[in-house]
């Protein structure tokens, strides 16, 4: 199938109901597209289900100016390499969403776009139904490569504002001419709500931040990208397993960064001597009244103390290693806030007309009636093989490693899965062949619920809110 199309057409595609696959992947995106190659390569017979298009996260959910933070030479897709000719640059949005139909062209994955998976189950014997838009079927394997970013989460506090006031997620904000004219509040300082507050700033629109406690990493130093020394020095290959806190390095937020126009740093302080305001992390809202906590100063500084302890480890590596590379003087605060008192604001004085909520995404996971997660809803899983056998993750924030779930580390994951997945099919021909010959021991197949059923455990609709992934 090489060189094959990708087709997004909706139209004409036949009727799913009653198939069966010896694997089934759930998710048409980086993930999916890298565990469908590697199936492939092991000659495993599978179906992708895509509930929209390939590369619609990249299309559709993606700001105008947006662009990696994470240099070209780290598009590593199975089998498919960053083809262009600026490795050490930044790939624009509509880039990105041509790498990936280029990597599905390239190899012509057996996808079924516009198909939504709608329910997961167990069935006797170990085997697995999926109801999807088109029919329902099963699979001897399913592989979730959902991804993380699924439900944009917005705190409750938003139903406090008032009614004229324009409200939307990181997700869907697209370019500063979408938004009225006026100020804007953006809320929550990781890489989207830091790359949003810039991309407003640079259009001349007046701009209110309030912090949260992310993160931020220098984008050079001493001569490189700072992810070219970090990937030298292991830290994308590092397990998690290797950390005593595994579950806390799982939800931490991303060091924010951008590589806009080539690379720079994310500078809020920079940002407020130019003009920007900034504040404390969102505390209230009473009416068109807004405060804001006092750790202004806390949150910048702390940043700063990532960076700068990033620096560190970058000037013992050099020195270990006995490295020549030019000397850089360390980064010196160009803006401090007067005081550490919480501050308030008035949506009318400040004339903010709009507010993008910058606050991180959740997961949907409801309609999967397996028993695999957690008190908190998050799968319980080693390098994405969960508890329940023949079900797997793939594209998970740290799922094995920093690379994890993202371009440079998702086809590592998706080989690894990919020769589990071989090994349990050899395992099911075998113990099917027994069970023609001898008793069936397909009832030792069952994955029991600690309480409850799914449908008692669940809450109700109106009472159920995305478990967080990642900020």
């Amino acid at each position: 199938m090489k060189g094959a199309t990708v087709n997004h057409q909706a139209t004409s595609q036949p009727d799913l109901d009653g198939q069966h696959h010896s694997a089934l992947v759930i998710g048409g995106g980086q993930a999916g597209l890298s565990m469908s190659y590697c199936l492939g390569q092991r000659g495993i017979g599978h179906l992708v289900l895509e509930a929209r298009t390939i590369a619609h996260e990249w299309r559709d959910r993606r700001w105008d100016s947006f662009c990696l933070v994470t240099p070209n030479w780290q598009c590593l897709l199975p089998g498919y390499s960053y083809p262009g000719d600026d490795p050490h640059g930044f790939m624009l949005r509509d880039e990105i969403v041509s790498y990936l139909e280029g990597y599905a062209r390239s190899f012509g994955p057996p996808v079924a776009e516009h198909t939504a998976a709608t329910r997961l189950a167990r069935l006797p014997g170990g085997s697995f139904e999926i109801r999807t838009t088109r029919g329902t079927l099963t699979a001897d394997q399913v592989v979730l490569a959902t991804g993380p970013y699924q439900v944009p989460l917005i705190p409750r506090i938003a139903q406090r504002l008032p009614d004229d006031v324009r409200q939307i997620h990181s997700a869907g904000y697209r370019s500063p001419d979408q938004l009225p004219p006026g100020a804007v509040l953006v809320v929550g300082t990781g890489q989207s709500g830091g790359q949003i507050a810039e991309d407003l700033h640079l259009a001349g629109r007046t701009v209110h931040l309030a912090t949260g406690s992310a993160p931020r990493v220098a984008r050079f130093y001493r001569g490189r990208d700072v992810v070219d020394w970090l990937a030298d020095m292991g830290y994308y290959a590092r397990g998690i397993e290797d950390f005593d806190d595994a579950d806390a390095v799982r939800f931490r937020a991303n060091h924010y960064v951008t590589g806009r126009d080539g690379g720079r740093d994310i500078d809020l302080r920079a940002f407020a001597r130019d003009g920007m305001r900034l504040h404390g992390r969102l505390a209230s809202i009473s009416g068109t009244h807004l405060q804001f906590g006092g750790d202004l100063r806390k949150n910048l500084d702390q940043a700063d103390a990532v960076s700068e302890s990033i620096k560190d480890s970058i000037d013992a590596y050099i020195d270990a290693e006995r490295m020549v590379a030019p000397a850089e003087t360390r980064y010196q605060p160009v803006w401090e806030p007067d005081d550490d008192r919480p501050s308030e604001i008035d949506l009318r004085t400040a004339g903010i007309t709009t507010v993008i909520w910058a606050t991180g995404f959740g997961r949907d996971c409801r309609w999967i009636e397996v028993p695999v997660y957690d008190g908190r809803g998050y799968p319980t899983h080693r390098r994405g093989v969960t508890s329940c056998d023949g079900l797997f993750m793939l594209g998970l924030p740290w799922q094995h490693t920093w690379g994890s779930g993202r371009l440079s580390g998702v086809g590592d994951d998706a080989g690894y899965l990919a020769d589990r997945i071989a090994a349990g099919l050899t395992r099911r021909l075998s113990q099917r062949t027994r069970n023609r010959t001898g008793p069936d021991d397909t009832a030792s197949a069952e994955v029991h619920w600690l309480a409850g059923t799914r449908g008692s455990t669940w809450p109700r609709d109106e009472e159920w809110a995305a478990p967080r992934t990642v900020a």
